[in-house]
């Protein structure tokens, strides 16, 4: 396994986590996935403006937003249905690289396509924030910024490339971080340009027992 690189306190970033074979096996499963739970664009609350990122989910809970807020939930929010459980080497990369954290209920599947952006933001929507956030990169490379826990906050910027993997831990859960562009056209892993993020979450508070 690829060393960690401690781009800002704790949040560690392994580059080419996942091999090239491993990143075309799990885009295949993702293919497959996306049939059951398609793809959606999520909107911002009370404004009902759309996201440049379209996006899925699997596992237990999904995260979506729309008018009403954001929120996680057990189903699909345009065709009703449970989320697809999460693929295998998903839940072997938050155990490998989450140390002993709970196990995620929520791996959140968003799809930049060209123009896409995802601005500067805070995961907080989870109950539990002793738990780490994992994100793993297929397909083109995205220029990621982070900073800290407020918005004044001095920040960074790294290139994730396909098959990396960032973890967000202790002072770093709850930093400011976005995606300022995708790079198009750097990777050859997707049919055409795009890169897809995988965002691994644990929502309740340890302890807590799951939704249904």
């Amino acid at each position: 396994m690829p060393a960690a690189v401690e781009i800002a306190p704790g949040c560690l970033w392994w580059s080419g986590w996942l091999d090239r074979v491993r990143q075309e096996a799990l885009v295949a499963e993702l293919r497959d996935l996306l049939k059951e739970a398609p793809l959606f664009t999520p909107r911002m609350p009370k404004t009902g403006k759309p996201f440049s990122v379209r996006m899925s989910n699997c596992g237990a809970l999904g995260w979506v937003s729309d008018e009403i807020g954001y929120r996680y939930q057990s189903t699909h929010p345009e065709t009703g249905r449970p989320w697809p459980p999460m693929p295998a080497v998903i839940r072997e990369a938050w155990r490998t690289l989450a140390g002993d954290a709970p196990e995620p209920e929520a791996c959140l599947i968003n799809w930049y396509g060209d123009g896409a952006r995802m601005g500067l933001h805070q995961d907080r929507d989870e109950q539990e924030f002793a738990a780490p956030v994992l994100s793993l990169s297929l397909g083109d490379t995205a220029v990621f910024r982070i900073g800290g826990t407020s918005r004044r906050d001095s920040t960074r910027s790294i290139r994730l490339e396909s098959g990396d993997a960032l973890l967000l831990s202790g002072p770093s859960r709850l930093a400011f971080h976005g995606v300022d562009r995708i790079v198009s056209g750097s990777s050859t892993l997707l049919n055409g340009p795009g890169r897809i993020n995988l965002t691994l979450r644990r929502v309740h508070a340890i302890g807590a027992a799951p939704e249904n």
